[in-house]
C-alpha cells in the first residue's frame, strides 16, 4: 500500500514578519502610535522591502496598524469612545464563546482550561504581572478554542488583538489580578458544570468595564496612545 505524503506548508517571509509584528503589538512591545519604518524593518528581519510591504498591508487589513500616504505605517490608535465600544462588543463575543464552551467543550479542552487556571493561581502568588498577563491571554484563547465555533473564535481573537495594547492597562490596575482570578473561577466552574447561561453571564461580567473600574481604566491610559476624538 502506497502511503501518501502530506506536503509541508511553510510560512512565507511576509507571513512570518506579519506574525512577529502582530505578537509585538499584542504584547505591548510596539505601542499605539509607534511608527513602522519599511527600511528599518527590512534590515532588522533581513528581508527585502517587498515582504515588509505585504506584511504591513495584512496588518492594516486586520486593523492593527494604520497606513497613510506620506506618513507611512503606525500602530493603530483608537479614541476612548471607540475603545469603550470595542470592550462592549468583546464582552458579548467572549460571553458567546464561554456559552458555547459550556455546551461543546470536550474532555481535553476542559482539562486544559483547568490547567491554565491553576497556572494563573501560581503566577499571582509569585507576583509576576507580565507573566500573569500572558497566562490570562492563554485562558481566554483556550475558551475561544473550547467554543468549537471557528468563525466566532476567529472574530473574537481578531478583536481581542486590536484591544490588547489597551487591555494591558486593565490587568495592571491595583487589585485587578486578584479580581480576575475570582472572575475566571466563576467562568470556569460554569463551563465545567455545562451551565451555558451562567458561563455567558460570568464572562460578560468579567470583560465589561463599569463604575470605578471604567474610571480607573480611562485614567490609566496615557493620552499619547489615544486618538483624539
Amino acid at each position: 500500500m502506497k502511503i501518501k505524503t502530506v506536503p509541508v506548508v511553510t510560512e512565507t517571509r511576509a507571513e512570518n514578519l506579519r506574525r512577529s509584528l502582530e505578537q509585538q503589538i499584542v504584547r505591548g512591545e510596539l505601542r499605539p502610535g509607534d511608527r513602522l519604518d519599511e527600511v528599518e524593518l527590512a534590515e532588522r528581519f533581513n528581508v527585502s522591502r517587498t515582504p515588509v510591504r505585504e506584511a504591513l498591508h495584512a496588518l492594516a487589513a486586520g486593523g492593527l496598524i494604520e497606513m497613510r500616504s506620506r506618513q507611512g505605517a503606525t500602530v493603530s490608535t483608537v479614541s476612548i469612545s471607540m475603545l469603550l465600544e470595542m470592550f462592549q462588543i468583546m464582552a458579548e463575543l467572549e460571553g458567546l464563546c464561554a456559552s458555547f464552551a459550556a455546551r461543546r467543550a470536550n474532555t481535553a479542552q476542559r482539562r486544559n482550561l483547568q490547567a491554565i487556571h491553576e497556572r494563573l493561581v501560581r503566577v499571582i502568588q509569585d507576583d509576576e504581572p507580565e507573566v500573569f498577563y500572558e497566562v490570562n491571554r492563554e485562558f481566554h484563547e483556550a475558551i475561544y478554542d473550547a467554543s468549537n465555533s471557528e468563525f466566532i473564535a476567529e472574530q473574537t481573537l481578531a478583536l481581542r488583538n486590536r484591544v490588547s495594547p489597551y487591555r494591558r492597562y486593565v490587568t495592571f490596575l491595583p487589585g485587578r489580578m486578584g479580581a480576575t482570578l475570582d472572575e475566571h473561577e466563576r467562568v470556569l466552574n460554569a463551563i465545567l458544570a455545562a451551565d451555558s447561561a451562567g458561563a455567558q453571564a460570568a464572562m460578560r461580567d468579567h470583560v465589561t468595564l463599569l463604575g470605578d473600574n471604567l474610571t480607573d481604566f480611562i485614567a490609566a491610559i496615557p493620552p499619547s496612545v489615544l486618538k483624539s476624538a
